[in-house]
């Protein structure tokens, strides 16, 4: 069994995670509106199911940013309960999605997207975070910036310059010294001077305030049906974030050790089972994080025991250490989001990726203004659906039909030869599909001085029902014009489609479809010579 390997490797490994994920879990528990000990118990009860339950051996779960920004509306619009009962519905549909087998199509999200998605919510969360490190209780907005800026004029009226110096100096503390000891747990470093200093200087601050020593037994407030249906919206939202925050971190976990592969259908599943156990204990939703599992596989955890292990840790601290955990400043805690959010951003690779292409520059840019102005959602759905069209575009306009030109080894000695006999050849290359279809053969029918055409099908690589009829039209209204039309190298599956809407089988019943292009030639060639001997018969029956 894996935890047996190396068991005292993954306690240590467990030991460097609870350093590292107790502020976090503090902070994410205050930013979402339920308190720090919602954060505590979503990371105990989530670091122990998703662990023991989920696809990767390595992977740590708890609260996350991304999360909270989803979580400020419920609970402003239906309190805790409505918080709870998200966390549940989301549970409900990880499993879902987890016995649906969808794990992996989230490895075929765009890059840009998930690169402009999460750049908007470092934004998010630092703007959730401007009232604490201002000191201002009251501010007031719709939108996290609406209520960032409106602490910053209340800030502006009545400055009181302690809580930002807190924050700030937290955050100094975590950024400047990962440089120069990334191992070193920074940020509980930084939270237990700021503590200390608010206490011995009688700093005014608001702290975390009462925590309890235990976890609460287990239950869960349920809100009415009507809200359910409303809630249900941000408990997909919910979903969408986990499955994508938890998949994505195991597979930069997978990249950082050598013999990992993670299951993503069962680490859905052990992300289901978490959220749906941890509201019963009054905890938010949760995910895996990849900064808590890149802090696990860099201390040396080889087993599930490692996160298993961090969480029961945590729990001690939640019995050991509540009156002290109780007195830690908001801005402290701010502090570290605000550092959270500078790491979570690759500065470079993201300039790289705005700079690579313009249609990955506007999906990135798109993506991050709609995550700031409007919400996560709308952000993923806009993101996803340019991205869509964009590639659409580009792969309809890498579609071609040409005019066979002289071209050794293809044939075009014979069919350049037919010129001059009014037969022309077409090669289709590329896609055949509803966005490429009707700019492709729009010139088509427009061909004078032409008796016969003939149009090579071998190196179309897509036909679908638009593309077919598009193509069935083109061929009925040259053959009404008295041009008729050959098909060469039609692959059997294009043919199947075309026969699906009654193009294909009048061809091959007129001996129109061809194998190769070669008997495409001869083929235009008799027809040409019947239509010269039918002229020639009704002009000699007119003389006699």
């Amino acid at each position: 069994m894996a935890m047996r390997r190396n068991p005292r490797q993954d306690l240590v490994a467990g030991l460097t995670v609870a350093i590292v994920a107790l502020p976090l879990a503090l902070a994410f528990g205050v930013a979402s509106g339920l308190g720090a000990q919602a954060g505590l118990a979503t990371a105990v009860v989530a670091g122990v199911l998703a662990a023991l339950f989920g696809g990767s051996n390595i992977q740590v779960s708890g609260p996350t940013g991304a999360m909270t920004v989803v979580l400020i509306p419920v609970v402003h619009a239906h309190g805790a309960t409505g918080v709870l009962m998200v966390g549940f519905l989301a549970g409900l549909v990880l499993v879902g999605m987890a016995f649906a087998r969808l794990g992996r199509f989230v490895r075929y999200l765009p890059v840009s997207v998930i690169e402009g998605f999460t750049a908007g919510i470092a934004v998010v969360i630092s703007l959730q975070q401007v009232p604490s490190a201002l000191g201002v209780t009251n501010a007031t907005g719709d939108k996290v910036w609406a209520a960032a800026a409106d602490a910053a004029v209340r800030f502006a009226h009545h400055p009181h310059f302690a809580a930002p110096a807190v924050a700030l100096g937290v955050m100094s503390i975590m950024l400047v010294g990962a440089r120069w000891h990334p191992r070193v747990p920074y940020s509980l470093i930084g939270i237990a001077i700021a503590t200390a200093a608010a206490h011995y200087s009688n700093l005014r601050l608001d702290t975390l305030g009462h925590l309890p020593s235990t976890l609460p037994a287990p239950s869960l407030g349920f809100v009415d049906l009507g809200a359910i249906s409303v809630l249900a919206t941000s408990a997909l939202a919910i979903a969408a974030l986990a499955a994508l925050e938890s998949l994505l971190s195991a597979t930069v976990a997978d990249a950082m050790t050598v013999n990992e592969r993670h299951d993503p259908d069962r680490e859905l599943f052990g992300q289901g089972l978490a959220n749906i156990v941890v509201p019963m204990f009054g905890g938010i939703p949760a995910t895996a994080a990849i900064a808590r599992t890149a802090v696990n596989v860099r201390a040396g955890a080889g087993s599930r025991l490692a996160a298993v292990s961090h969480a029961v840790i945590l729990l001690v601290l939640v019995f050991v250490a509540a009156p002290l955990v109780s007195s830690v400043p908001l801005a402290a805690l701010a502090g570290v989001l605000f550092a959270t959010c500078v790491r979570m951003v690759e500065a470079s690779s993201l300039i790289a990726l705005v700079r690579s292409t313009p249609s990955d520059g506007l999906i990135v840019c798109l993506t991050f203004t709609v995550t700031v102005a409007l919400d996560l959602v709308a952000a993923v759905g806009v993101g996803v659906a340019v991205a869509i069209v964009l590639a659409l575009r580009n792969v309809a306009s890498s579609a071609r039909i040409d005019e066979v030109t002289l071209d050794s080894d293809d044939h075009s000695e014979d069919e350049r030869a037919l010129l001059a006999e009014h037969v022309v050849a077409y090669r289709i290359d590329g896609p055949l599909f509803f966005a490429a279809a009707h700019r492709l053969l729009l010139e088509l029918p427009d061909l004078v001085e032409v008796d016969v055409v003939i149009l090579r099908m071998s190196r179309v690589t897509t036909l679908d029902a638009t593309g077919a009829h598009v193509l069935g039209d083109t061929i009925t209204r040259l053959q009404r014009r008295g041009i008729p039309v050959l098909l060469s190298a039609l692959a059997p599956a294009h043919e199947a489609v075309l026969t699906s809407i009654g193009v294909a089988g009048p061809l091959r019943a007129a001996g129109r479809i061809l194998p190769d292009t070669p008997q495409a030639i001869n083929a235009a060639r008799q027809l040409l010579a019947d239509a010269v001997a039918r002229t020639t018969g009704s002009q000699s029956h007119a003389i006699t």
